[in-house]
């Protein structure tokens, strides 16, 4: 196997990194050179339909025959694509030490689904998995930007990569999902002329102007970085273990020796606010970003992670003496199609032939109407005259070839099925079963037969959170507000790396309450903790929404008397336009919060007894002061309004009891449900 371990490369020596990234390249291209041929073949064949050979065509062409070709293999990919599509992981962050926290991985389970959704995430994965499935291997890949053209604050983000050959992983990688690539390329091959364009006027890390001359020395010898198809633009990944130094504080927070130098830290441990508990040695790694043509090294970017940042999901994977393969769905079954599309072509050739049989008769038995004789075989006449007393007659065609054919694409077809492990049910056609749970498990038998496709994916995933979380504490590391979505869709606004207790904002703008009316607030700091993850599949929010309803449904039918305790979270759960405002009236008419008072009834008596208490404290005030005329004067007044507010605080109290009375009454709509409260 080839050996593309990487070096540690001097900078201010673009010569030896140019060099260096020229060889790394030349390694992964040669150890991926196998795996790209198969793939963009199978995509060819399964996507492009180019599943004749070339000579063959040319020589059908040239006999005036057909070339049928009847693609099943579309069927196969679309219905593993979509089944993904149906039921895409999801991330799940969990706290894992005492720095960190359930609500703060709540708000980073949030984050992550914003990141997700602003940046089209879905896309990424369904591309991703689309390319494993017909080639063998796909990625995305995880970028960092400014969150506006006119902010300081930067996001994360989930780009697709939709040229899977645009990458080259590391050929010595072993893990499942490449979590260990020491170096990966990302190239772009663009048109010469507007390489000039876009370089001429730019510099490289030398601060010389870039090579925009492919007559000079610097481009010879780079058949790879330069053809007729245009200049190729790498980013070469690099991923290298260094020694640092850990360091636990103070407060309990562990850090890496450089993160000392953040200026906050720094000043907490200059005015000894902040003190160093313990010391030891480490190992972490550097990634390092180098975008280089074949002439010149462009840039050179330190990347704040551990991870090369692009994701591989991979197809059916196959290693064999120590070397990875990687294939698509469909590989083993090309032959089957092939095989179908010859007998299908054939079958059509001879069934054609069939107007074409000629008529045969006595000598002289067409002469008295030759020209409607000529045209029999290919053309209707109303009648056809001939000489004699024999008719003509005309030979009977062969159906025994045809039929024989058809029977080879049948097996062909069947061969396909057993191959891939789909059969007609899984593929949503009739079959022999007839039972709908003989149906049910030909189609599991059929999901697992494809299921590693699904599995690799959710590994991907997986890895894509795993970087995710690693790059949370580098990129939200201010103090700023950030959009947080929750698993049913809802967004909301929160404050990160506050050093005062926040609160969530729902989407309205107003602070979260928990179900006692408190604020919910704390302490959300994405920069401490530690964090890990978990990944689960299944249908989406909506999906099990809709399932929520219909298992509410059935049970409120099977059991009436539960309708008043569950309708409100019935109502939540459809899709109804104003549902949610429903579900708010059912809720005030929930037998479980009949002991509870309205929310103006409850705002009247805490003002009352606000009231009492502020008189309360006068009457010990003028008591110190001992003005005893002031003091009587003052209390007559007092004991007025006191009376007054204490009337309105009884009055209101009994009204709550009238309303209690009235909702213990039957309704007079029907048993199920307490008649709604007026005004």
């Amino acid at each position: 196997m080839a050996e593309s371990s990487p070096t540690t490369l001097d900078k201010s020596k673009p010569d030896d990194v140019l060099t260096a990234g020229k060889k790394a390249f030349e390694l992964c291209s040669e150890a991926e050179s196998e795996n790209r041929v198969i793939a963009l073949d199978d995509i060819r064949f399964a996507r492009l339909g180019e599943q004749w050979p070339s000579d063959i065509v040319k020589q059908r062409e040239i006999e005036n025959r057909p070339c049928l070709t009847i693609n099943r293999m579309k069927a196969f990919i679309r219905q593993v694509v979509n089944d993904s599509r149906q039921n895409k992981p999801s991330i799940k962050v969990h706290p894992v030490d005492s720095g960190a926290d359930v609500k703060t991985a709540d708000i980073m389970n949030g984050l992550i689904r914003n990141i997700e959704y602003t940046s089209n995430a879905d896309v990424a994965y369904d591309t991703g998995v689309e390319a494993s499935v017909s080639g063998g291997f796909g990625y995305w890949r995880v970028s960092r930007d400014y969150a506006c053209d006119d902010s300081f604050d930067m996001d994360l983000s989930i780009q697709r990569v939709s040229n899977q050959f645009s990458v080259y992983g590391d050929p010595n990688s072993t893990a499942a999902d490449s979590s260990d690539w020491d170096v990966a390329f990302v190239v772009d091959r663009i048109p010469k002329e507007e390489f000039k364009r876009k370089y001429k006027n730019k510099k490289n890390v030398n601060e010389e102007p870039c090579a925009v001359d492919f007559d000079s020395d610097a481009w010879a010898y780079d058949d790879n970085w330069l053809n007729d198809d245009g200049v190729m633009i790498a980013e070469w990944w690099q991923r290298e273990e260094v020694d640092t130094e850990i360091v636990k504080l103070s407060n309990g927070h562990t850090y890496k020796a450089e993160q000392l130098e953040d200026p906050v830290i720094k000043m907490f441990l200059d005015n000894r606010v902040l003190t160093v508990v313990k010391r030891r040695p480490g190992k972490t790694y550097k990634v390092t970003q180098t975008i280089m043509t074949g002439a010149d090294v462009l840039e050179v970017n330190d990347w704040p992670g551990r991870y090369i940042p692009i994701i591989p999901v991979y197809g059916d994977e196959i290693i064999v003496e120590g070397k990875r393969y990687y294939r698509s769905l469909i590989h083993d079954a090309k032959d089957a199609q092939r095989m179908l599309n010859y007998w299908r072509t054939t079958a059509t050739e001879l069934v054609a032939l069939a107007p074409r049989v000629p008529f045969i008769g006595p000598k002289g038995a067409f002469d008295s109407d030759a020209a409607r004789w000529a045209t029999a075989n290919t053309q209707s006449h109303a009648y056809l005259e001939y000489e004699g007393n024999t008719p003509p007659q005309r030979q009977p065609l062969d159906g025994g070839a045809a039929a024989g054919s058809l029977q080879e694409a049948l097996n062909a077809s069947d061969d396909m099925k057993a191959i891939i492990g789909m059969y007609d049910a899984s593929l949503g056609a009739r079959s022999n079963e007839t039972s709908g749970v003989a149906i049910a498990a030909r189609q599991r038998e059929g999901d697992v037969s494809t299921f590693h496709f699904i599995d690799n994916l959710s590994r991907a995933i997986r890895h894509t959170g795993r970087i995710l979380i690693d790059l949370i504490p580098y990129v939200y590391t201010e103090e700023r507000i950030i959009r947080v979505i929750g698993e049913d869709g809802v967004q909301k606004s929160v404050k990160i790396n506050s050093q005062e207790p926040q609160s969530v904002m729902d989407e309205n703008g107003q602070p979260e309450v928990d179900d006692e009316g408190n604020p919910i607030a704390g302490i959300y700091d994405l920069t401490a903790g530690k964090y890990d993850l978990t990944v689960t599949s299944g249908p989406s929010f909506t999906t099990r929404r809709e399932e929520s309803a219909l298992q509410m449904q059935e049970f409120i039918r099977s059991f009436p008397a539960a309708a008043p305790v569950i309708g409100d979270l019935y109502a939540k759960a459809l899709d109804w336009p104003g549902a949610d405002e429903i579900a708010k009236r059912l809720e005030k008419l929930n037998p479980a919060n009949k002991n509870q008072l309205p929310p103006e009834v409850q705002q009247m008596i805490q003002q009352g007894q606000q009231a009492i208490q502020q008189l309360t404290q006068e009457v010990e005030a003028l008591k110190a002061d001992k003005s005893i005329d002031q003091y009587n004067a003052e209390t007559k007044r007092m004991d007025v309004e006191a009376g007054i507010k204490n009337d309105k605080a009884k009055t209101a109290i009994s009204a709550a009891g009238q309303i209690a009375k009235l909702e213990e009454q039957p309704s007079p709509v029907g048993r199920n449900f307490l008649p709604m409260r007026q005004g």
